[in-house]
């Protein structure tokens, strides 16, 4: 019975990795189409960047002793620490006195790197979840 749960542990971890590859790039993808908006419609100024943070989920086993079944998005943060880009450009709506507009924080080759990384991670994951499923079927068949 171990193995079987074993077997579907590393499902459930695969499927996670999967799951929260998928929110992170669904957040990469806000991202590079807000990277030219220079005022959201609340007021709050220029878009700023996005980032999920990942944590792990933590279980504890029968002897009490934690482990690790996966990984889950714990936030969807706002990237505080790059500041904004200050473009000069007297002509554009959202300037301020001086000409000067705020644009996001947001680099769309960086954005793009972070979502070929996040895609490969996603396709390692399904991998992974096919491959379990290939032992499951290979196990029931050698079981009957």
């Amino acid at each position: 019975m171990d193995r079987i749960q074993g077997l579907f542990g590393g499902l459930r971890i695969s499927a996670s990795g999967s799951a929260a590859q998928r929110v992170r790039i669904n957040t990469i993808a806000e991202n590079i189409a807000h990277a030219e908006v220079t005022h959201m419609p609340d007021g709050s100024g220029p878009y700023r960047r996005k980032e999920a943070v990942f944590s792990p989920i933590v279980t504890h086993g029968d002897d009490g002793r934690p482990t690790t079944d996966g990984v889950r998005v714990s936030k969807i943060a706002q990237d505080t620490t790059t500041p904004f880009e200050v473009v000069h450009d007297p002509s554009h709506p959202d300037a301020d006195a001086e000409g000067n507009v705020l644009f996001p924080n947001v680099n769309t080759t960086k954005e793009m790197a972070e979502m070929i990384v996040a895609m490969r991670a996603y396709e390692a994951n399904l991998n992974a979840q096919e491959t379990f499923v290939r032992m499951a079927e290979r196990a029931l068949r050698l079981a009957q």
